[in-house]
């Protein structure tokens, strides 16, 4: 199937126009004439997975955060962004990213099933689909009655992490949980405001922390790659379920840093 074709389906579901502004979307590098057989998902387009990807005899990459941001001025081995390109281009490989589309679409719905948590309303609202219904980035959800240390136990063992850092008081009562996968300071507000209990998220600095305590609102920081790792298996089974005759690979869970 051609890589153009494939990236028809996946944007009736996850549309281009529905990412936030700033975000860089859809076709980044390659062919979308290109005959896809092979399909290799992660969560970025770093050295590791692009080789990966080359030595499984992918022809097309699926990442969830953009390898290329703002705009190139040259594509050259100079710079790490520009050997990457260069890499996918030699080797023939259509290379697609799906960010805060995907997010808006399904990454904290998702986040929250992990959790048990089936029913929810988006967070941070920033438009509404074609039938009026509200979308944006995270969602917030009622649960049955529990303790702040218990959720974390609870967030570790949906996300398999080992640790998670929280901001609050442990044995403090949860009902009214936010989630946002990836990095969530720019939802404190919006969570506080909502009147959450807690907040789960990543890249939770000291003074957001702190302060998020200050107004009420607990803070478990389970990670940016910590949740969103999730995006790899689902789009797995997304892409399998469609196309019957094409291999689809994920990259291993293969967390960036380690506390030691």
């Amino acid at each position: 199937m051609l890589c153009r074709n494939i990236i028809d389906v996946i944007e009736r579901d996850y549309p281009t126009d529905t990412a936030l502004e700033w975000d860089n979307v859809g076709l980044l590098a390659g062919r979308d004439d290109r005959e896809v057989r092979h399909i290799y998902v992660a969560l970025d387009a770093d050295d590791e997975t692009i080789a990966e990807a080359v030595r499984n005899g992918a022809d097309m990459l699926v990442t969830h955060h953009p390898l290329i941001f703002g705009g190139l001025k040259r594509v050259t081995n100079q710079n790490f962004i520009g050997s990457r390109v260069i890499k996918l281009i030699s080797h023939d490989i259509s290379y697609y990213a799906m960010h805060t589309n995907y997010d808006i679409k399904r990454m904290a719905s998702l986040a929250f099933e992990k959790l048990g948590v089936k029913k929810c309303s988006v967070l941070e609202a920033t438009g509404a689909d074609g039938e009026g219904v509200e979308e944006g980035i995270g969602r917030i959800a009622e649960m049955e009655p529990i303790t702040l240390n218990r959720l974390c136990e609870r967030v570790k063992e949906a996300f398999l992490l080992d640790t998670v850092r929280v901001f609050g008081c442990r044995n403090k009562e949860i009902r009214r949980v936010a989630i946002c996968p990836g990095s969530g300071k720019s939802v404190i507000g919006e969570a506080v405001l909502k009147s959450a209990d807690v907040l789960i998220s990543g890249d939770i600095g000291h003074h957001e922390g702190i302060d998020a305590v200050a107004e009420g609102m607990a803070v478990i920081d389970a990670g940016h790659y910590g949740i969103e790792n999730i995006f790899m298996e689902d789009m797995k089974r997304y892409l399998e379920k469609r196309f019957e005759n094409i291999t689809v690979e994920t990259a291993p869970v293969r967390h960036p840093f380690a506390v030691v």
